[in-house]
């Protein structure tokens, strides 16, 4: 993990996350100027490098800014941007009232120097609106925590994502934030950027196994995938839940549903580490796509008591990590399923064996 590589100040953001294989490197750039996005990039080398013109980054012009030496070694590059936060109430069956978005370019973000943490591989980006007429942040904050995995494994809190060495996750959290109604919900916007000849297609699974998550049966993720839909290339993944306070609990679950994918209809995503990558063809030669993520409990109870959302998405490279049936849920669907199968079988032989010893009785007649 590096923050600000090459750049002394600590009034922007851009964390760069490194991930070395034999063959190969992951990048990951966090980034809060503009919009908080993750760019994502895999090369063939394993010792590509991230190469930053700090001057150019900042100024109104950013492109070009941010590269990959050696630029040949990219196989693969997008990005995922969270460009903002919408409020709804629903003031009838079937209708919702929408209030004015909050536009996550226009907020002011801490410091990520404050949170970085080398040996958990984890950091926080935490920003408030530059202006906040409404006074919704007066005793709240959103932020997005990143956690780098170095392993395969299991994230130890609720939802308790399975992660691989080539995935990193991202918590949304909002704590504190005012409703501006009763029974209000949030809604946030999810822009991704892809390469020519890579298409977005969000898929649904569901599975009996909820040993992990408690009642939550459906998965879902947002995959890139080339053309001819041969490989997928890289992923968003999340279970379809959110939590309601700072330690989840099962009780603690709040609704998480995605509004259809769809071709985002602005020209560029508003980060200035996605337009320094990809350049001027932003929402031209490169696609940008938009997903929008519902929260909601019944009625928006749960924030209205709590003021705590969280929200965990796995981001990463390749095919998204598929759970397999754990040892638990193995052993009870055989004793589940095994229990009558083997009353049956003793069942049928102690018949059979009274019949026998029944009819033994009699002497055979000659």
């Amino acid at each position: 993990m590096e923050y600000n590589p090459g750049w002394n100040s600590s009034s922007v953001n851009l964390l760069h996350v490194r991930a070395q294989g034999p063959r190969d490197t992951l990048h990951y750039v966090w980034s809060s100027i503009g919009a908080p996005a993750v760019l994502l990039v895999a090369t063939e080398s394993p010792s590509s490098s991230l190469g930053i013109n700090w001057t150019r980054l900042l100024s109104p012009t950013p492109a070009g800014a941010v590269w990959i030496d050696p630029p040949g070694s990219v196989v693969h590059s997008s990005a995922v941007v969270f460009t903002k936060l919408f409020e709804y109430s629903e003031t009838k069956p079937s209708e919702e009232l929408f209030y004015p978005p909050y536009d996550l370019s226009d907020f002011s973000w801490a410091s990520v120097n404050h949170s970085l943490n080398h040996t958990a591989l984890t950091a926080e980006l935490t920003g408030v609106p530059a202006t906040d007429p409404g006074g919704g942040f007066a005793n709240g904050s959103l932020a997005f925590r990143v956690t780098a995995y170095e392993a395969r494994g299991r994230d130890g809190r609720l939802p308790g994502l399975l992660h691989t060495a080539n995935s990193s996750q991202v918590e949304f959290v909002l704590a504190g934030v005012a409703p501006r109604a009763n029974g209000s919900r949030f809604l946030l916007e999810v822009a991704t950027v892809e390469q020519p000849g890579v298409t977005q297609a969000l898929r649904s699974a569901r599975s009996i196994d909820d040993e992990f998550t408690p009642t939550i049966f459906e998965m879902l993720s947002l995959v890139a995938e080339s053309q001819n839909q041969s490989s997928t290339l890289s992923f968003l993944q999340w279970k379809a839940t959110a939590y309601g306070s700072r330690s989840p609990r099962r009780e603690d679950g709040i609704q998480c549903q995605a509004r259809g994918l769809h071709e985002a209809n602005w020209s560029r995503p508003v980060s200035s580490v996605v337009l320094a990558f990809f350049g001027e063809g932003v929402g031209s030669t490169y696609r940008v796509s938009a997903l929008n993520v519902s929260f909601g409990g019944e009625e928006g109870k749960v924030y209205q008591e709590k003021r705590y959302l969280s929200w965990s998405v796995l981001v990463g490279f390749g095919d998204p990590p598929t759970d397999t049936f754990s040892p638990l849920v193995i052993s009870i669907m055989a004793v589940a399923l095994g229990t009558p199968l083997a009353m049956l079988l003793v069942g049928t032989c102690l018949v059979l064996l009274a019949q026998r010893k029944r009819y033994s009785e009699y002497e055979p007649i000659n």
